[in-house]
């Protein structure tokens, strides 16, 4: 089965070769919940470095507490969950500048993740993804 992904190559990265592309297709398999509660979600949000949320699945809303500080909402009680996040682009081309994240439970809010965005000088609006494994 052939992934339906374009193959143009988007803005600072190298064009993904025939072979690559081969290997990364010959991958892709059905997505089975084996081994995962029936109540399991993977829950995501992309979000705007100015707090606006640019997509997302089970996230209701996002909130710009101060310069690289967001509180970001979820349908559901997000407390025992496991978070990643990445600074990353929230549209679908080219990169975002370069900086860190930190994740955690949003204290006092048990369907929120508390996110921080940095740059060499400090705290910084940054676009991000974060996935939410509850």
């Amino acid at each position: 089965m052939s992934s339906t992904r374009s193959r143009k190559g988007a803005a600072g990265q190298p064009v993904a070769c025939a072979e690559d592309v081969a290997h990364a297709d010959s991958q892709i398999m059905s997505c089975s919940p084996a081994g995962l509660p029936a109540s399991a979600r993977v829950l995501f949000a992309v979000v705007n470095a100015n707090g606006t949320l640019a997509r997302g699945l089970g996230a209701t809303s996002v909130t710009r507490l101060a310069a690289g500080m967001y509180q970001v909402v979820f349908d559901q009680d997000v407390t025992a969950a496991g978070y990643v996040g990445t600074v990353g682009p929230a549209g679908g081309d080219g990169l975002a500048p370069s900086g860190a994240i930190a994740v955690a439970p949003r204290t006092g809010i048990p369907n929120a993740v508390f996110v921080e965005t940095y740059a060499a000088d400090g705290h910084v609006d940054r676009p991000f993804h974060l996935a939410v494994l509850a």
